[in-house]
């Protein structure tokens, strides 16, 4: 694999990585964020299979949050506060009372700092303590790297110097159409039998069964048959927008989900060490403009990701990091082609 750099909008930098087939990615420094990935279809016809922005200010504007390394919490905070240790933190409510993908310090608006490392891009940022209400100076880092098979690994790291809560996924948005049509005819299955029901803030409540409602995601199905089904937890989402608890044990790479496109033979398959995987299926995208105005359900995510709210939940221990230990995650997507 190959990676070249060259300077972009507002001192912005852009990545390349390719690997030996020609399949490329570019990756800025503004927020770690992917902002574009040539996949071949079943033709060998290379697209563009993310949305993005076709410059930096873009991505300094946070409009979408395409593409980017959300933290220090990616997802909700109900309340924008937890407890630690006996104290309670308030952060920064961003989206009503609760906190959003970091509150005003997220992590997909700031510089981060590029390293090439031999096969791989290393991009780094301190998260100072206060950030958004955050304890803790923390240090962060995520590796790109794209191997010949069309694999890309994200490997993530950080470190504390007081306890805090972590949580990092990236925000990519997929399109496997390359922006030929939206969503609707693409099939996604996710292996999971439960996912988080959540209230009208998006906090979740419970954590139900898929069986026997629109959320089964189990075998393949279109997302527009999903999106066009009538369901109390799709109304409150506008569609997707629902954390899944997939198979396996939490800390080991596997297979969580697979997103295919019939009309070109794309095939992304996710895996990660994440114990949960958010799907969000662009709902509010209407009105967002990237490289063009973009509609709702013109893309979706597959966020791996620990659970949104994690940090008020019993299990809330396994989400703070704390000084000695390493915050590490792995999640891998797999561009390949059905014939």
């Amino acid at each position: 694999m190959s990676i070249q750099s060259a300077p972009w909008d507002h001192d912005a930098t852009l990545y390349t990585l390719e690997n030996a087939h020609g399949m490329r990615m570019l990756i800025t420094d503004v927020g770690a964020s992917l902002v574009s990935w040539f996949a071949p279809d079943r033709d060998g016809n290379m697209s563009d299979i993310v949305l993005g922005h076709d410059n930096a200010a873009g991505y300094l504007s946070g409009a979408g949050f395409f593409g980017c390394i959300a933290g220090r919490w990616a997802n909700r905070i109900k309340g924008a506060r937890c407890t630690i240790d006996g104290q309670q933190y308030i952060f920064t409510a961003n989206e009503g009372a609760n906190l959003l993908h970091g509150g005003d310090a997220g992590f997909h608006t700031q510089r981060w700092q590029g390293h090439i490392l031999g096969n791989s891009l290393q991009l780094t940022l301190t998260s100072p303590a206060g950030a958004a209400g955050f304890p803790g100076n923390l240090q962060v880092w995520v590796e790109y790297e794209l191997a010949d098979d069309g694999t890309l690994t994200l490997t993530y790291g950080a470190r504390t110097d007081a306890p805090t809560p972590v949580n990092l996924t990236n925000h990519v948005y997929f399109n496997l159409a390359g922006g030929a049509a939206d969503i609707r005819a693409q099939q996604l299955q996710v292996n999971a039998g439960r996912y988080l029901a959540i209230d009208h803030e998006s906090i979740p409540v419970d954590m139900a069964r898929v069986d026997g409602t629109p959320l089964d995601l189990r075998q393949p199905v279109a997302l527009g048959e999903v999106l066009a089904m009538s369901h109390p937890q799709l109304g409150i989402a506008r569609g997707l927008d629902h954390c899944y608890v997939p198979e396996g044990e939490p800390g080991t790479l596997r297979q969580v989900a697979t997103l295919f496109d019939p009309a070109s033979g794309r095939e992304l398959i996710t895996a990660t060490t994440e114990r949960g995987i958010q799907v969000y299926t662009g709902n509010f995208l209407e009105g967002t403009t990237g490289r063009r105005a973009y509609h709702a359900h013109d893309g979706v995510c597959l966020e791996t990701q620990a659970f949104p709210d994690q940090v008020n939940m019993p299990s809330a221990h396994e989400v703070i990091l704390r000084p000695g230990q390493t915050y590490r995650q792995i999640t891998t997507y797999r561009a390949t082609v059905r014939s």
